[in-house]
């Protein structure tokens, strides 16, 4: 007898069900301070060069623009690097106390808003029940946990004929 071993399939790690199961981290805009720092240097280093070396064949007038251009984008990133401060099991519990019902079926998304991409989770959620009476979508901002806009109304969705219609 030879001494083989016996190989079966399987599926790589990296296609296993509980692969990347970990937990899910939101993406900040916190981010954005170290490319807020890295354009000013960059923009500060092309403003000194026009001013050092005014007279120089290789530098010109574009070196003190483009560096001035460089530096307000770089105060742009500075100003719009804000961190999500709440996680989308956070934003649920708020939405929850503002609507005064008990959330059944929902969404939770991250979305960025207004000229500084301030994170706003956008919640839709229907009431608890079989068939929920009421829904509502709320935008919940991200750092301070302010509740932006709400709207609340009953639920116009008729979901007896459509259970009626599938069985």
């Amino acid at each position: 007898m030879s001494n083989v071993e016996h190989v079966a399939d399987s599926l790589p790690d990296d296609l296993q069900p509980t692969y990347g199961a970990d937990e899910y981290q939101i993406p900040n805009n916190d981010k954005r301070k170290l490319a807020g720092y890295l354009y000013l240097l960059t923009g500060f280093i092309s403003i000194l060069l026009f001013v050092f070396f005014v007279d120089s064949a290789l530098i010109n007038r574009g070196f003190l623009i483009s560096g001035i251009g460089i530096c307000m984008f770089g105060a742009y990133n500075l100003s719009a690097a804000t961190k999500c401060e709440i996680d989308e099991n956070d934003a649920l519990q708020i939405a929850e106390k503002e609507l005064g019902f008990d959330i059944g079926p929902c969404s939770a998304q991250l979305m960025w808003r207004g000229l500084r991409s301030r994170p706003i989770w956008r919640i839709l959620g229907y009431s608890s029940e079989p068939i929920p009476k009421q829904r509502a979508v709320l935008l919940i901002d991200a750092n301070t946990a302010e509740i932006l806009e709400a709207v609340v109304e009953e639920n116009p969705e008729d979901w007896d004929s459509s259970a009626k219609q599938t069985a």
